[in-house]
């Protein structure tokens, strides 16, 4: 852990998300620059459109997208990776690779980014963090559990 570089960290709350509000529907879109190794995580109702409609990020398919949703015992932290489907570079196995490669610098982006909603709502870092890879091979195609938010602070 710990290889997130914060002042690489750009985030943007959308229309109607605060930085404590709110807990759901709560959205996360991050995307990252390959040329400076930049992250742009936005947080909203939604997921930031606008953000993953470029011709790069279409292309590419990398961003990757979370949400709170409603769990057995409270709420949980889903993240979506697309590894193959559609369009895009790179064969399943290479992407799913290097999204569980980065996965930790992702989870990191995300508890950072959004390190005041965990300040009020301190229940959020001990909530499960399903990850889902979006695959049309059943090998990759599949949910892993990566822990809890607090695994991921840097503070």
């Amino acid at each position: 852990m710990g290889r997130l570089v914060p002042a690489k960290l750009h985030v943007t709350y959308l229309a109607d998300a605060t930085r404590t509000t709110p807990v759901m529907p709560r959205r996360y879109t991050l995307t990252h620059s390959d040329a400076t190794g930049d992250l742009f995580l936005s947080i909203g109702l939604e997921y930031n459109q606008a953000q993953t409609s470029g011709w790069y990020t279409r292309l590419l398919r990398d961003e990757v997208l979370a949400e709170w949703l409603n769990h057995e015992n409270g709420v949980a932290l889903h993240v979506f990776c697309h590894v193959s489907g559609g369009f895009v570079v790179g064969t399943a196995r290479w992407r799913y690779a290097i999204f569980q490669r980065e996965l930790a610098l992702v989870l990191e982006a995300l508890r950072f980014g959004d390190q005041e909603l965990y300040k009020a709502w301190p229940d959020l870092d001990n909530a499960p963090i399903q990850v889902h890879f979006r695959a049309k091979q059943r090998r990759y195609d599949r949910m892993e559990n990566w822990g809890t938010p607090a695994g991921y602070w840097l503070g």
